[in-house]
């Protein structure tokens, strides 16, 4: 079945995608290495911190351990990122073929849709993808690597089931889990999270999404798109709480346009089973509801992953809400170990796990004075992208961020349906805003609502990088028609207040000199 030492690992349903996902990223035959003398650097967690670092580091020549106690690839390849997109990427090919009347495709009546084909398209793709992130893989990069829990035993050694490793430097990169609220009888009910969605193979007829951050609104608003009745639930009055009040509010009128309910400013107060049907009982505006739903998808936070490593042991300070302690260098209390990803960040994104795996290596492995100086944490610029339809993606300070911190800006803001390839692509609702410090070009922060968002955002994330500025933005040529056209068009935005009544003026003496 398994080797005495590795956990056999299911992943519903177990059909041949997933079968071969398992093969991949936690392989049933799997045999540990036997450690043999100290490593250079160990690794907890093979989510997208632990692998950069692992793989980094092995093709530095460091002598690397990685430990994975269930799937390698974590969070992103298994219940986030890839197979989210993936169905995301179906509900638009269904909502495309809703509204192809307007492009003079004729629909029939009665037309066939297939929820579980959709999904088993998703397993297939992540399951190719997963290839990537395999146990088979990293060892043929150098990695030695063990699985099973990896625990401290003491402040330079790790077990992993029976194996003592010992090491220079270690990595906590265990990654965080879904969180959910404390509702009386919401365990007992059940519920789904983003680790379970992706198992289901029938479209529940009902659902009720707690929670209207960006996890909830995805989810909602792409079941709703599959024919799912949706009711999206939120304690605040719009959705997506974080961003500029407009940009959600053009993406809550489209998912109103997919079917979506919203009920806000709700408490939910308890939820029961009745029968097969999981009723919510909540309050909203002071007045008492309940709804019966199919399914239950909670989507409202995230918890690290701090239990059971012994973190103690290694004199690893942690918080359960906030994860492990660390310092602008990501070195934890213990200066032998650090973490990244999102057991100790804020910003829980794969491209800010990739970007903290680099500062890990930096730090750890060519620590100041004799290689190349600290990398920190301060120093990123991380952008990141809502993928609802329209996208949502912002970097930098928002407004309301920037008046708190005293930095005073000018905003400049350009609205897609003044941009050519936008209405020819009949996706028109959104626009590029962007923040640059009062009397200057410098970018401090930027947001844009537009169909593929967060593959335009990156433009201003380089700029801020760069420390380049709208004006240079302005005089870059972009093709014409482009949606990324709206990135120039709000930097001549600014550009046009740049021309002062003093300048015009010379400007009309000079010409009135040339006639």
């Amino acid at each position: 079945m398994h080797d005495h030492q590795n956990e056999f690992v299911t992943m519903a349903p177990m059909d041949e995608f997933n079968q071969q996902l398992v093969h991949n990223v936690h392989p049933p035959s799997w045999t540990n290495p036997t450690p043999n003398g100290r490593y250079n650097i160990v690794v907890i967690g093979a989510g997208t911190a632990g692998l950069v670092t692992a793989a980094v580091a092995a093709g530095l020549g460091a002598k690397a351990a990685l430990i994975e106690r269930h799937l390698m690839g974590g969070d992103c390849l298994n219940a986030g990122c890839v197979p989210s997109k993936g169905v995301i990427r179906a509900s638009r090919a269904w909502s495309a073929v809703k509204r192809a009347g307007e492009f003079g495709i004729t629909v029939p009546e009665g037309l066939e849709t297939d929820f579980g084909t959709a999904m088993a398209r998703m397993r297939k793709l992540r399951a190719r993808l997963s290839r990537v992130d395999s146990a088979h893989r990293f060892a043929s990069l150098g990695v030695d690597v063990f699985l099973g829990a990896g625990r401290f035993t003491g402040k330079h050694t790790i077990d992993v089931n029976g194996a003592t490793l010992e090491f220079a430097k270690a990595a906590i990169c265990t990654g965080a889990r879904a969180a959910a609220p404390p509702i009386h009888g919401l365990e007992a009910t059940g519920y789904l999270t983003n680790e379970t969605v992706f198992s289901l193979t029938q479209l529940p007829p009902r659902l009720a999404v707690i929670g209207a951050g960006p996890i909830g609104c995805e989810m909602a608003q792409t079941f709703a798109r599959f024919g799912s009745r949706v009711s999206l639930f939120e304690q605040t009055g719009h959705i997506l709480p974080r961003e500029d009040a407009d940009a959600a509010e053009i993406v809550q009128t489209q998912m109103t346009t997919d079917g979506v309910v919203f009920i806000f400013d709700s408490q939910i107060t308890s939820v029961e089973s009745r029968g097969q049907e999981k009723v919510l009982h909540y309050n909203s505006r002071g007045e008492p509801h309940e709804l019966a739903v199919d399914e239950i998808l909670v989507g409202v936070g995230r918890a690290p992953n701090v239990e059971g490593l012994g973190l103690e042991t290694a004199g690893v300070e942690y918080d359960t809400k906030t994860g492990v302690k660390v310092n602008n260098r990501l070195q934890t209390t213990n200066p032998r170990v650090y973490a990244a990803g999102d057991v100790c960040f804020p910003f829980k994104f794969t491209h800010a796990a990739d970007a903290m795996a680099q500062i890990v290596i930096q730090n750890a492995l060519f620590p100041h004075p004799l290689g190349l100086g600290y990398a920190k944490t301060d120093s990123l610029i991380i952008p990141w992208a809502t993928y609802t339809d329209p996208e949502i993606a912002h970097v930098g300070l928002y407004e309301a961020e920037a008046k708190n911190k005293g930095v005073e800006i000018d905003t400049f803001t350009f609205k897609l349906d003044e941009v050519d390839r936008a209405v020819l692509d009949g996706e028109d609702q959104g626009f590029a805003r962007v923040h640059v410090k009062k009397g200057t070009d410098v970018i401090v922060g930027a947001t844009i609502v537009a169909a593929h968002a967060g593959d335009m955002i990156s433009e201003f994330t380089l700029a801020m990088k760069g420390g380049l500025g709208l004006g240079t933005i302005t005089g870059t040529i972009h093709p014409y028609p482009t949606q990324a056209e709206v990135i120039k068009k709000v930097a001549n935005a600014w550009r046009k207040t740049t021309l002062t009544e003093s300048k015009k003026r010379l400007l009309e003496k000079l010409f009135a000199m040339r006639r």
